[in-house]
């Protein structure tokens, strides 16, 4: 099972869904930071700071992995309204990589 940090974009459908499947999602809510227009590089910094995998769906993520990929690991993903099938992919993919420390993992609608 993974540890997750969803930041604010995310769909909590989906952090519910993966909370039932028994991995530990903390959401950007759970730690009150909540349209505060917190910067991403300080959303990656703290995700790394507990050890947690980042859950996103914004793109910007990409340059700052590239500039340091020193973090517990981006699980970015695209839209998808059918939360269920999103959620399988992410845990397919996470699956195929089981040490996400500095990796970037794009998960699309039917990547798995």
């Amino acid at each position: 099972m993974a540890d997750f940090y969803s930041n604010e974009n995310f769909p909590f459908p989906v952090v519910e869904i993966l909370r039932g499947m028994g991995h530990d999602v903390l959401t950007s809510k759970d730690m009150d930071n909540v349209n505060q227009s917190i910067p991403d590089t300080d959303v990656l910094r703290l995700a790394a700071s507990m050890r947690r995998c980042l859950l996103t769906q914004d793109q910007d993520f990409f340059a700052l992995h590239r500039a340091n990929s020193d973090h517990a690991g981006i699980v970015h993903t695209t839209v998808d309204v059918n939360f269920k099938r999103l959620a399988a992919n992410i845990v397919a993919e996470i699956e195929k990589c089981p040490d996400l420390t500095g990796r970037l993992l794009k998960v699309y609608r039917g990547s798995a």
